[in-house]
């Protein structure tokens, strides 16, 4: 497993429509089989911050498999008008996790 995190700095008169566009986008990450899982957050302190986090079989699963997709060119035309907004976009490796029962 990878996970991939997407750091976006959105003003607040695009927040509703960034959120929309996500969950909206979320269809086609739930259509390829490479994605495990997504989360959208906001910031508590800083409202404008927003994270991406997607879980990923595998870094040539995100890369290639979705990528490749007929599903992430529809990903990608939704999140697109955010993409300018992006401060960080990189996969990282997971070295520990912990997960209640």
């Amino acid at each position: 497993m990878i996970v991939e995190y997407i750091r976006y700095d959105i003003p607040a008169e695009r927040a509703d429509a960034f959120l929309e566009a996500y969950r909206a986008a979320g269809e086609h990450l739930r259509a390829s089989p490479h994605c495990l899982r997504y989360e959208v957050s906001r910031g508590s302190e800083e409202p404008h911050h927003f994270v991406v986090r997607i879980e990923w079989d595998s870094l040539e699963g995100h890369m290639k498999g979705f990528r490749g997709s007929a599903a992430f060119q529809k990903f990608f035309v939704l999140v697109r008008p955010f993409v300018s907004d992006i401060q960080e976009m990189k996969h990282y490796d997971v070295d520990t996790a912990w997960t209640r029962p």
